[in-house]
C-alpha cells in the first residue's frame, strides 16, 4: 500500500509538471494542444541517449531535453498558429504520432521498439537515489514541482501572463491593444513543451529505460483531463487534477481489482470525467484563479 501510495505521488508530480506547462497553453492562451505526449517523448530520449551512449551526467541533460522540447514547441508552434478549436488538437495529435512513429523505426539512435535499457541512477551530492526506494525520488521529483509552480505562478502575474489571458479572451482586442500575439503563442509553446521536456527527463531516470510505446496520445489526453479537472488556468488546481487522475489510474492495483478492471477502461473514465466536467462544471473543481488589480494606498490619503 505505501508503495503504490509513493508511485502514486512520483507519478503526480511527473504528470504535474506537465500539466502546468499545458495550463500555460490551454489555460492560459486558449489553445487545445494535444501533444504533450511528444515533449515528454523528446525530454525522455534527450536524457536517455546522452547518459547512455555519451555517459552525460543526469543533471546536464535535464537543460538540454527541457530545451529541445522547446525548440520543437516553437517549430510546432509556429505553423498551427493560424489553426483553432479541433484543428489545432487535430494537427498537435499528428505531431505526437509523428515523435512516436520516429522512435519507433530509427533504430540506430533510439534501439527502435526495444527503447533505451539501463540508464544510469541520479546522484544528488554523491548520494545514489534508486527507484526501488522511492522516498528519495519523491523528493527530487516534487523539488522541480515546487520550483516550477513559483515559476509560472510568477509568470502568470508578470506582464507576460496578462498578456496571455487578454489573447484567450479576445485575440483581435489584443493584437489592437499592441499585444504582439504570435510572439505570445510561440512562446506559451515553449514553456509548455520545456516543463514536458523536464518531465521526460525526470520519467527516464526513474523508470530506467525509455520505450515509444509509453508516449501514445493518450498521455496527452491524461494531461488535458489533469488541466480540465482540476480548473484551467490555476496552477495548484492543475496538481490538483494531477494526483486525481494518477490516483485513478493506479486504484484497481490500489484494491487488487486490475485482474478485474479492463486496461481499457481508463481510457472510458477519462473520457467520461471530460464530459462530465464540461456539462457540470467547466471551469473545474477549484475554477480559474482571478487575479484582480490591488491599487498601492497613498501617503497620507486615502486608499
Amino acid at each position: 500500500m505505501l508503495n503504490f501510495m509513493l508511485l502514486i505521488l512520483i507519478y503526480t508530480g511527473i504528470y504535474a509538471l506537465m500539466a502546468m506547462g499545458q495550463n500555460v497553453i490551454t489555460g492560459y492562451v486558449g489553445l487545445l494542444s494535444l501533444t504533450q505526449a511528444g515533449f515528454l517523448a523528446i525530454g525522455s530520449y534527450t536524457t536517455a541517449i546522452l547518459s547512455v551512449t555519451y555517459g552525460w551526467n543526469f543533471w546536464l541533460t535535464i537543460p538540454v531535453a527541457g530545451l529541445l522540447a522547446a525548440a520543437f514547441g516553437v517549430l510546432i508552434g509556429l505553423p498551427t498558429l493560424r489553426l483553432k478549436g479541433d484543428y489545432l488538437a487535430i494537427a498537435t495529435l499528428g505531431f505526437g504520432e509523428i515523435v512516436r512513429n520516429i522512435l519507433n523505426n530509427w533504430d540506430s539512435v533510439t534501439k527502435g521498439p526495444m527503447g533505451i535499457q539501463k540508464i544510469p541512477m541520479v546522484k544528488v551530492f554523491g548520494y545514489q537515489l534508486s527507484p526501488y526506494s522511492k522516498w528519495g525520488f519523491l523528493a527530487l521529483v516534487w523539488v522541480f514541482v515546487i520550483v516550477g509552480y513559483v515559476l509560472f505562478d510568477r509568470l502568470a502575474k508578470s506582464r507576460m501572463g496578462r498578456a496571455l489571458e487578454a489573447i484567450r479572451e479576445d485575440e483581435i482586442a489584443a493584437s489592437s491593444m499592441g499585444i504582439n500575439t504570435t510572439k505570445y503563442k510561440v512562446w506559451a509553446f515553449a514553456l509548455g513543451a520545456f516543463s514536458a521536456g523536464v518531465a521526460g527527463s525526470l520519467q527516464a531516470v526513474f523508470t530506467l529505460s525509455v520505450t515509444p510505446g509509453s508516449f501514445t496520445f493518450m498521455v496527452s489526453i491524461m494531461v488535458l483531463c489533469m488541466v480540465v479537472l482540476g480548473g484551467m488556468g490555476n496552477f495548484k488546481a492543475v496538481v490538483l487534477g494531477a494526483f486525481l487522475i494518477q490516483f485513478i489510474s493506479y486504484f484497481p492495483q490500489l484494491v487488487g481489482l486490475s485482474n478485474v478492471i479492463p486496461p481499457q477502461f481508463k481510457q472510458v473514465l477519462f473520457g467520461l470525467i471530460l464530459v462530465v466536467m464540461m456539462i457540470w462544471r467547466p471551469q473545474g473543481i477549484l475554477g480559474r484563479e482571478i487575479r484582480g488589480y490591488k491599487p498601492s494606498k497613498e501617503k497620507g490619503g486615502k486608499r
